[in-house]
């Protein structure tokens, strides 16, 4: 008979979101688009339902949730130039990827 193991907890994903108002929200999630859906339906966060419509501006694929939660930290420790930086950060055309970084990156909103 066949063992079944479980696989390594799931990739997760840090996002960050542009607000109506021009601020940057940061999070983590193991479904980007589902997060997103809720965040524009005012539902995942008061910070962003008071500041809608939102639109997702960055991502970053992590390896797992305890990743996705320390990259959060870090990121929401950063200063807003930083944060900036990140979302302007070139990426390759094919997957999205930020130039010369090997994360898996979802498209993101220009």
């Amino acid at each position: 008979m066949l063992e079944t193991r479980k696989s390594a907890l799931p990739e997760a994903w840090v996002y960050m979101l542009q607000c109506a108002d021009g601020s940057l929200y940061t999070g983590w999630t193991v479904d980007v688009y589902r997060r997103l859906a809720r965040h524009q339906a005012g539902k995942a966060s008061r910070y962003t339902a008071s500041r809608l419509p939102v639109a997702l501006a960055w991502t970053r694929q992590m390896p797992n949730r305890g990743a996705a939660l320390r990259e959060e930290a870090r990121i929401k420790r950063l200063p807003r130039g930083q944060k900036l930086a990140l979302v302007a950060q070139p990426r390759d055309p094919h997957s999205g990827a930020p130039l010369g970084r090997s994360h898996k990156t979802l498209r993101t909103v220009p």
